[in-house]
């Protein structure tokens, strides 16, 4: 028999060989990853839109950088870039699309209240979070405009959510946010320092390091693939000569308030794309385009593949498909075969918008957000919900002359985050003790959640993930101004 200290050896021995053949896993699993698309939802503070457009301030806000909104009193920011180490916890991700202030309008036509928030990035380390933004503020009082990069904005509440060892997708749902010094300063002294902001929730995608490069191929497959190639490129020269082309999108948001009228809490309802259209966040793409465009005369004549279906109460059931898209003249028009209660209308001319501007560049024609104006046909489209001549969403159209030229990126949501049915892990520690902001209707249940890792793990104390959709209904209720409101002396 063997000795007690032989005995421990041993084991000793099988440890350590059992330790080196799991580090491999445990350190490729813990490799730090790329965060490559998803969305941050974000409302700023809801009381603050409230004092924008309310009585006092009689503003309003807008969209930028491809921002969407979602829920009662949300922003969506879009396409998430950055990293994640497993191993430490440490997290960073920066977001698209900004949101732009405007009220106290003087005499002069200038807005005394003057503010733009874009670009928020979420960084994580150690346990404590920044979130950082873009900020364009005019100072009360004086006037002076003040143009800063990478602001840290807000602090995040992040008691009891452990980062470490998560995969894809990474989401924090409900986290507080609160207001710092330098984020006071650059809100133009609207707020002070250490006031709660509305809570965050982001759920991103992420990717480890790339896979090993394949083999090159012999120089016979190189030579046959070169083959393919030029006869590829000789058939696309010759539809480009007769002003062919085989791939164009058009992007449109329809409008920003029927998109919140459907999902609010009167429309109660929600869209299906279909036919492959594509959700941008604040637009559908239309992809797929074919037809014929003249760059000498800038004309166009695209159809588009996609359709997009409004349901929701009040009889509300409306969809469109077969979307085509007109240019001459220096102007365009967007139609599409119109569905509602049973009925299809084909070919109906919904919106114009200006083209003055469609000569190609590197081997795209682009408009890029141009505005849209509603058509008589298209009032009738919505059952007279607009009038004609109404602004809608600007359209964006790009065409590809050259078979080489790549269409713009659209606005990257990321995967939608499901709950797991896995285990919950145990949070870090007791949850946070920081004051929540008063989140708008459409926000997610109270507390704090973190959800990664292997489908979404709940990180946080007891309670079920729920994902931020911005197909949910919302109310419209938002907070009230008074105490909350920013300080006017």
């Amino acid at each position: 028999m063997l000795s007690s200290r032989s005995a421990r050896a041993l084991a000793v021995a099988l440890l350590a060989v059992l330790l080196g053949a799991m580090l491999p896993a445990a350190t490729a699993q813990a490799a730090s990853r790329t965060v490559q698309g998803g969305r941050l939802d974000w409302g700023i503070k809801s009381s603050f839109q409230s004092y924008v457009t309310g009585p006092i301030a009689q503003g309003s806000w807008s969209l930028t950088g491809g921002a969407a909104t979602v829920g009662g009193s949300q922003f969506r920011f879009h396409s998430a870039s950055g990293s994640y180490d497993p191993a430490t916890g440490a997290f960073s991700s920066g977001f698209s699309g900004g949101v732009h202030f405007t009220g106290h309008r003087k005499a002069d036509g200038t807005n005394e209240l003057d503010l733009v928030i874009s670009r928020p990035t979420v960084r994580i380390d150690g346990g404590s979070g920044t979130l950082f933004a873009d900020m364009v503020s005019k100072e009360r009082g004086t006037g002076k405009v003040t143009n800063r990069s990478q602001v840290p904005l807000a602090t995040l509440g992040l008691g009891g959510i452990d980062m470490k060892g998560g995969s894809t997708p990474i989401a924090l749902t409900n986290v507080p946010t609160t207001l710092t010094a330098q984020g006071a300063s650059a809100f133009a002294g609207y707020y002070t320092a250490g006031t709660p902001l509305d809570p965050i929730s982001l759920s991103v995608d992420t990717k480890g390091a790339p896979a090993e490069p394949k083999p090159s191929a012999s120089p016979s497959e190189q030579k046959k693939d070169e083959g393919a190639e030029q006869e590829k490129a000789k058939k696309k020269a010759g539809q480009e000569k007769a002003g062919r082309f085989e791939d164009a999108a058009v992007d449109w948001g329809v409008r920003r308030t029927f998109r919140e009228y459907v999902t609010g809490s009167i429309g109660q309802g929600k869209w299906t794309l279909a036919d492959g259209a594509q959700d941008g966040g604040a637009l559908f793409r239309f992809p797929q385009g074919k037809g014929t465009y003249d760059a000498k005369k800038q004309t166009l004549d695209a159809d588009f593949g996609g359709s997009i279906h409004f349901t929701g109460a009040h009889d509300l059931d409306l969809k469109f498909a077969g979307v085509t898209v007109a240019v001459a003249k220096g102007a365009g028009t967007l139609s599409a075969d119109v569905t509602s209660a049973g009925t299809t209308r084909k070919d109906v001319p919904l919106i114009t918008f200006a083209a003055r501007d469609f000569a190609p560049e590197d081997g795209i024609a682009v408009l890029t957000e141009v505005p849209a104006t509603l058509t008589e046909d298209g009032a009738k489209a919505f059952g007279s919900m607009y009038k004609a001549g109404t602004e809608m969403d600007p359209v964006s159209l790009a065409v590809a002359i050259d078979p080489k030229a790549q269409l713009p990126a659209l606005p990257d949501l990321g995967s939608e985050p499901t709950a797991a049915a896995g285990p919950t892990a145990k949070p870090s520690a007791e949850p946070s003790a920081e004051p929540v902001a008063a989140a708008s209707d459409s926000g997610p249940g109270a507390g704090t959640y973190a959800a990664i890792g292997g489908g979404v793990l709940l990180l946080a104390a007891a309670g079920t993930f729920v994902a931020l959709r911005r197909r949910r209904a919302a109310g419209t209720d938002a907070a009230a101004t008074g105490s909350d409101a920013p300080q006017t002396s």
